[in-house]
Protein backbone atom coordinates (compact mmCIF):
# COMPACT_ATOMS: atom_id res chain seq x y z
CA UNK A 1 0.00 0.00 0.00
CA UNK A 2 1.22 3.52 -0.66
CA UNK A 3 0.85 4.43 3.00
CA UNK A 4 3.64 2.02 3.86
CA UNK A 5 6.16 4.60 2.73
CA UNK A 6 4.92 7.31 5.11
CA UNK A 7 7.47 8.40 7.69
CA UNK A 8 6.47 9.21 11.25
CA UNK A 9 7.79 12.23 13.13
CA UNK A 10 10.13 9.89 15.01
CA UNK A 11 11.51 8.46 11.75
CA UNK A 12 12.14 11.97 10.43
CA UNK A 13 13.94 12.97 13.63
CA UNK A 14 16.09 9.83 13.52
CA UNK A 15 17.05 10.52 9.91
CA UNK A 16 17.92 14.12 10.74
CA UNK A 17 20.10 12.95 13.63
CA UNK A 18 21.76 10.35 11.41
CA UNK A 19 22.56 13.01 8.79
CA UNK A 20 24.06 15.28 11.44
CA UNK A 21 26.25 12.50 12.87
CA UNK A 22 27.46 11.54 9.38
CA UNK A 23 28.19 15.18 8.54
CA UNK A 24 30.31 15.57 11.69
CA UNK A 25 32.15 12.32 10.97
CA UNK A 26 30.94 10.48 14.08
CA UNK A 27 29.56 7.53 12.13
CA UNK A 28 30.39 5.85 8.84
CA UNK A 29 27.24 5.70 6.67
CA UNK A 30 28.42 2.51 4.96
CA UNK A 31 29.00 0.79 8.30
CA UNK A 32 25.57 1.94 9.46
CA UNK A 33 23.96 0.55 6.31
CA UNK A 34 25.61 -2.82 6.94
CA UNK A 35 24.36 -2.82 10.53
CA UNK A 36 20.81 -2.00 9.50
CA UNK A 37 20.87 -4.56 6.69
CA UNK A 38 22.06 -7.22 9.11
CA UNK A 39 19.32 -6.65 11.67
CA UNK A 40 16.56 -5.83 9.20
CA UNK A 41 17.01 -8.67 6.74
CA UNK A 42 19.39 -11.26 8.18
CA UNK A 43 19.68 -11.73 11.91
CA UNK A 44 16.14 -10.99 13.04
CA UNK A 45 13.90 -12.53 10.37
CA UNK A 46 16.25 -15.50 10.04
CA UNK A 47 15.86 -16.20 13.75
CA UNK A 48 12.09 -16.14 13.51
CA UNK A 49 12.21 -18.38 10.45
CA UNK A 50 14.22 -20.91 12.45
CA UNK A 51 11.61 -20.86 15.20
CA UNK A 52 8.81 -21.48 12.71
CA UNK A 53 10.73 -24.23 10.90
CA UNK A 54 11.38 -26.01 14.19
CA UNK A 55 7.68 -25.79 15.10
CA UNK A 56 6.71 -27.19 11.70
CA UNK A 57 9.07 -30.14 11.99
CA UNK A 58 8.93 -30.88 15.75
CA UNK A 59 5.43 -31.38 17.24
CA UNK A 60 6.74 -31.19 20.80
CA UNK A 61 8.42 -27.85 20.11
CA UNK A 62 5.26 -26.55 18.40
CA UNK A 63 3.24 -27.40 21.51
CA UNK A 64 5.83 -25.70 23.72
CA UNK A 65 5.90 -22.62 21.47
CA UNK A 66 2.14 -22.21 21.62
CA UNK A 67 2.13 -22.79 25.39
CA UNK A 68 5.17 -20.69 26.37
CA UNK A 69 6.65 -18.86 23.41
CA UNK A 70 9.17 -16.92 25.46
CA UNK A 71 10.81 -20.05 26.84
CA UNK A 72 10.60 -22.00 23.57
CA UNK A 73 12.20 -19.19 21.57
CA UNK A 74 14.88 -18.66 24.22
CA UNK A 75 15.77 -22.36 24.04
CA UNK A 76 17.02 -21.70 20.50
CA UNK A 77 19.20 -18.85 21.76
CA UNK A 78 16.98 -16.00 20.57
CA UNK A 79 16.56 -13.51 23.36
CA UNK A 80 17.07 -9.81 23.78
CA UNK A 81 15.46 -6.49 23.08
CA UNK A 82 11.65 -6.61 23.02
CA UNK A 83 11.67 -10.39 23.01
CA UNK A 84 11.05 -10.95 26.69
CA UNK A 85 7.28 -11.56 26.66
CA UNK A 86 6.34 -13.50 23.55
CA UNK A 87 3.07 -15.16 22.50
CA UNK A 88 2.81 -17.38 19.42
CA UNK A 89 -0.35 -17.25 17.32
CA UNK A 90 -1.03 -20.23 15.06
CA UNK A 91 -2.65 -19.74 11.68
CA UNK A 92 -4.97 -22.55 10.62
CA UNK A 93 -7.35 -23.34 7.81
CA UNK A 94 -10.06 -21.51 9.77
CA UNK A 95 -8.19 -18.62 11.43
CA UNK A 96 -5.61 -16.12 10.17
CA UNK A 97 -3.81 -13.92 12.70
CA UNK A 98 -2.30 -10.47 12.11
CA UNK A 99 -0.18 -8.33 14.44
CA UNK A 100 -0.08 -4.58 14.96
CA UNK A 101 0.96 -2.11 17.62
CA UNK A 102 -1.67 0.61 17.55
CA UNK A 103 -0.01 2.85 20.13
CA UNK A 104 3.61 2.76 18.97
CA UNK A 105 5.69 0.07 17.27
CA UNK A 106 6.33 -2.71 19.81
CA UNK A 107 8.06 -5.40 17.83
CA UNK A 108 10.02 -8.58 18.72
CA UNK A 109 13.48 -7.58 17.50
CA UNK A 110 15.08 -10.87 18.53
CA UNK A 111 13.02 -12.86 16.02
CA UNK A 112 11.97 -10.29 13.41
CA UNK A 113 14.81 -7.78 13.34
CA UNK A 114 14.20 -4.04 13.09
CA UNK A 115 10.58 -2.93 12.62
CA UNK A 116 9.71 -1.95 9.09
CA UNK A 117 8.62 1.58 8.17
CA UNK A 118 5.16 0.46 7.10
CA UNK A 119 4.63 -1.47 10.36
CA UNK A 120 5.25 1.73 12.32
CA UNK A 121 3.17 3.93 10.02
CA UNK A 122 -0.10 5.41 11.26
CA UNK A 123 -2.08 4.22 8.20
CA UNK A 124 -1.18 0.57 8.82
CA UNK A 125 -1.71 0.80 12.58
CA UNK A 126 -5.19 2.26 12.17
CA UNK A 127 -6.46 0.49 9.08
CA UNK A 128 -5.47 -3.07 9.95
CA UNK A 129 -7.80 -2.93 12.94
CA UNK A 130 -10.87 -1.86 10.96
CA UNK A 131 -10.13 -3.45 7.58
CA UNK A 132 -7.71 -6.38 7.99
CA UNK A 133 -8.94 -8.11 4.84
CA UNK A 134 -8.33 -5.01 2.79
CA UNK A 135 -4.82 -4.66 4.22
CA UNK A 136 -4.09 -8.28 3.32
CA UNK A 137 -5.26 -7.64 -0.22
CA UNK A 138 -2.87 -4.68 -0.42
CA UNK A 139 -0.11 -7.13 0.45
CA UNK A 140 -1.28 -9.45 -2.32
CA UNK A 141 -2.98 -11.96 -0.03
CA UNK A 142 -6.56 -12.96 -0.81
CA UNK A 143 -8.11 -15.30 1.74
CA UNK A 144 -11.50 -17.04 1.45
CA UNK A 145 -14.36 -15.16 3.09
CA UNK A 146 -14.98 -17.98 5.57
CA UNK A 147 -11.55 -17.59 7.19
CA UNK A 148 -11.74 -15.62 10.42
CA UNK A 149 -9.26 -12.76 10.71
CA UNK A 150 -7.93 -11.91 14.16
CA UNK A 151 -5.87 -8.78 14.80
CA UNK A 152 -3.64 -8.75 17.88
CA UNK A 153 -2.36 -5.51 19.41
CA UNK A 154 1.18 -5.70 20.79
CA UNK A 155 2.01 -3.84 23.98
CA UNK A 156 5.05 -3.20 26.13
CA UNK A 157 4.12 -6.36 28.04
CA UNK A 158 3.26 -8.74 25.20
CA UNK A 159 4.65 -9.19 21.70
CA UNK A 160 3.39 -11.65 19.14
CA UNK A 161 4.86 -14.02 16.59
CA UNK A 162 2.53 -15.54 14.01
CA UNK A 163 3.14 -19.22 13.27
CA UNK A 164 2.12 -19.40 9.60
CA UNK A 165 0.61 -22.50 8.05
CA UNK A 166 3.13 -24.93 6.65
CA UNK A 167 2.92 -24.99 2.84
CA UNK A 168 1.68 -28.26 1.33
CA UNK A 169 4.19 -30.58 -0.27
CA UNK A 170 6.97 -29.80 2.19
CA UNK A 171 6.96 -32.99 4.22
CA UNK A 172 10.33 -34.04 2.79
CA UNK A 173 12.13 -30.78 3.61
CA UNK A 174 14.59 -30.38 6.49
CA UNK A 175 14.61 -27.38 8.84
CA UNK A 176 17.02 -25.36 6.70
CA UNK A 177 14.81 -25.73 3.65
CA UNK A 178 11.67 -24.99 5.67
CA UNK A 179 13.20 -21.84 7.17
CA UNK A 180 13.81 -20.51 3.65
CA UNK A 181 10.04 -20.55 3.09
CA UNK A 182 9.29 -18.33 6.08
CA UNK A 183 9.03 -14.61 5.35
CA UNK A 184 8.93 -11.79 7.87
CA UNK A 185 5.47 -10.79 6.60
CA UNK A 186 4.21 -14.32 7.27
CA UNK A 187 5.36 -13.97 10.90
CA UNK A 188 3.47 -10.68 11.21
CA UNK A 189 0.42 -12.06 9.43
CA UNK A 190 0.50 -9.75 6.43
CA UNK A 191 1.79 -12.57 4.24
CA UNK A 192 1.93 -16.33 3.85
CA UNK A 193 4.82 -18.76 3.90
CA UNK A 194 6.32 -19.29 0.46
CA UNK A 195 5.39 -22.20 -1.73
CA UNK A 196 8.59 -24.18 -2.42
CA UNK A 197 7.85 -24.21 -6.15
CA UNK A 198 7.48 -20.42 -6.15
CA UNK A 199 10.75 -20.05 -4.24
CA UNK A 200 12.53 -22.29 -6.73
CA UNK A 201 11.31 -20.17 -9.65
CA UNK A 202 12.40 -16.95 -7.93
CA UNK A 203 15.82 -18.42 -7.21
CA UNK A 204 16.43 -19.46 -10.80
CA UNK A 205 14.99 -16.32 -12.42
Amino acid sequence: MDAHGALSDMDLRVRALESLLVEKGYIDPQALDVFIETYEHRVGPRNGARVVARAWSDPAFRTWLLDDATAAIASLGYTGRQGEHMVALENTERVHNMVVCTLCSCYPWSVLGLPLVWYKSAPYRSRVVIDPRGVLEDFGVALPDDIELRVWDSTAEIRYLVLPMRPPGTGHLDEDALAALVTRDSMIGTGLALNPNTLARETTS
